[in-house]
């Protein structure tokens, strides 16, 4: 279940004053340990009122108030977003919080099973595609170049041309995993199985593919999702029309990769990163 949990605002955090070095550090491992804990999905902290605004609705009539707005205790200074089992692992966090004044008020996200009946079908259709938009603004899009057994000359070179910098290399003989017989071209045991290099604020990913058959011709995608269930739906509407060129599978740097041509020609990498090591 998710649940928000709201951060009520003070006269401290009303009058604008920061906290102290102490407590944002403090606040920090807090925030540190949610996430490790797979607990916080989001989290921030407000500006006073004074900085707001309120918006109030009468039939299609709206009315804007600026801030400051009075009763500061029933005020917000800021929030998390939290998934838990139970509002009782709720509480237990909540109750590990480095607050030492103030108040946490907790409530429970509505979900679609909450709604009954009136939520039907084509609502639920509506609201999972709403979600699934949502989701895909957080990924990530790199062009990913094949170079055939040159890639390590052509980081060279970009190195010397452009100021290219190179964030990690790793050759096919460092790979944890064994190759199916055949895939990989004799000689290329110590080629670029994979790296990941920066011209100016760019950011691209490379390799010398499997063999050296043919001239570097092209590129392809790589598109990073944050869940398996993301990376599934967009896999596979990418691949209508096209082909699948290796399904999605896990792998020792991906809980979840695959390759496709879409139905232009264009070839995607969907995955979802792996933890960093």
């Amino acid at each position: 279940m998710k649940v928000m949990v709201l951060v009520k605002a003070n006269a401290d955090s009303e009058a604008g004053n920061m906290p102290s070095e102490e407590i944002l550090t403090e606040m920090g491992a807090f925030n540190e340990k949610l996430s490790q804990a797979g607990v916080m999905l989001a989290g921030e902290g407000l500006h006073p009122t004074s900085k707001g605004k309120r918006v109030a609705c009468e039939g299609q009539k709206r009315i804007v108030t600026d801030g400051p707005f009075a009763e500061t205790k029933e005020l917000l200074a800021g929030f998390w977003m939290w998934q838990v089992e139970s509002m009782e692992e709720a509480l237990d966090w909540a109750k590990q919080s480095p607050f030492q004044e103030g108040e946490l008020e907790l409530r429970p996200v509505f979900e679609a099973e909450d709604f009954g009946d009136e939520f039907t079908p084509e609502l639920r259709e509506q609201e999972e595609a709403l979600a699934a938009r949502n989701s895909l603004r957080s990924a990530t899009v790199q062009p990913y170049l094949f170079f055939g057994g040159t890639c390590e000359e052509a980081l060279e070179f970009y190195k010397q041309a452009v100021g290219a910098t190179v964030d990690c290399l790793m050759r096919f003989s460092e790979c944890p995993d064994p190759f199916p017989e055949g895939m990989l071209q004799e000689g290329f045991e110590n080629k670029v199985m994979h790296a990941q290099f920066r011209v100016g604020q760019m950011s691209l990913m490379g390799s010398d593919g499997c063999n050296d058959t043919a001239p570097f011709s092209g590129f392809r995608l790589a598109l990073s999702v944050a869940t398996q269930a993301d990376a599934e739906r967009t896999f596979n509407a990418l691949a209508k029309g096209g082909q699948v060129d290796m399904p999605l599978e896990k792998t020792f740097f991906s809980p979840c990769y695959g390759q496709l041509t879409d139905q232009f020609g264009v070839g995607w990498m969907v995955m979802v990163p792996g933890e960093p090591g």
